[in-house]
């Protein structure tokens, strides 16, 4: 346990320094992965699932992600990482760090209410919880491990629970890129149509998140009103 701590230690480490370098670096290393094709993607994607599983919040690395490859293909990117990252730090809960979570959350009667709900309606509460912002990401995907969620259950819930505020994210980080672009190159080959176009994309995938996410948030009171609760309190 406390080899695996101190390698995930180092590892975290290494990557936060990495993130402070990009901040000089950022344009460079953005052409340099858009440059790199299906590698890029690929290294990309696996930053993303390290970060996921390091607890290191992913906005910023969506954005990045988005602005490199567009909303469609940069999605097609970020979605299987952000499972991937997803699965894999519920898999460490359940087994490696399971005794430490339960140390942390599993006398929590607040968490209870969670872990309930997911026993019943596993599937279901599991893609609410993803829609919901009530809930925070990185922790989350530990604690469900101590549920009793199928792994099946919780991969196809994390994916489509996660998928409209990916989305959004991703058109957003395409749409600083092409503000960023507009400023040193001009309109180019995108022209006024096209800008208005993603941007009128973007506007509509915001709208639609805010919807679905609220609707989450009604269904989940409805499932589940402690786990609600729980979350609102936090």
């Amino acid at each position: 346990m406390k080899k695996i701590l101190l390698f995930m230690l180092v590892i975290g480490a290494a990557l936060a320094a990495w993130f402070l370098y990009l901040q000089d670096h950022l344009p460079e290393f953005m052409d340099w992965v858009r440059g790199q094709g299906l590698v890029g993607a690929l290294i990309v994607g696996l930053v993303y699932v390290v970060a996921t599983v390091l607890m290191i919040p992913g906005s910023l690395i969506t954005l990045m992600i988005g602005a490199i490859y567009g909303p469609w293909l940069g999605t097609a990117v970020v979605s299987p990482a952000s499972v991937v990252g997803a699965t894999v730090a519920f898999l460490l809960g359940r087994s490696v760090f399971r005794s430490s979570i339960e140390q942390k959350m599993g006398d929590n009667p607040k968490f209870s209410a969670l872990t309930s709900a997911v026993e019943k309606e596993g599937l279901k509460i599991i893609t609410l919880v993803r829609l919901s912002p009530i809930f925070p990401f990185s922790v989350v995907n530990y604690a469900f491990g101590l549920t009793r969620a199928k792994l099946s259950h919780y991969v196809l819930g994390s994916f489509a629970g996660m998928l409209p505020g990916t989305l959004m994210y991703v058109y957003l980080g395409a749409a600083v890129g092409d503000i960023t672009k507009l400023a040193s190159d001009g309109l180019g080959d995108t022209g006024t149509a096209g800008l208005l176009m993603k941007y009128g994309g973007l506007a509509a995938t915001v709208v639609v998140t805010v919807f679905v996410t609220k609707a989450a948030k009604k269904a989940l009171a409805e499932a589940a009103p402690d786990a609600v609760a729980v979350g609102e309190e936090n």
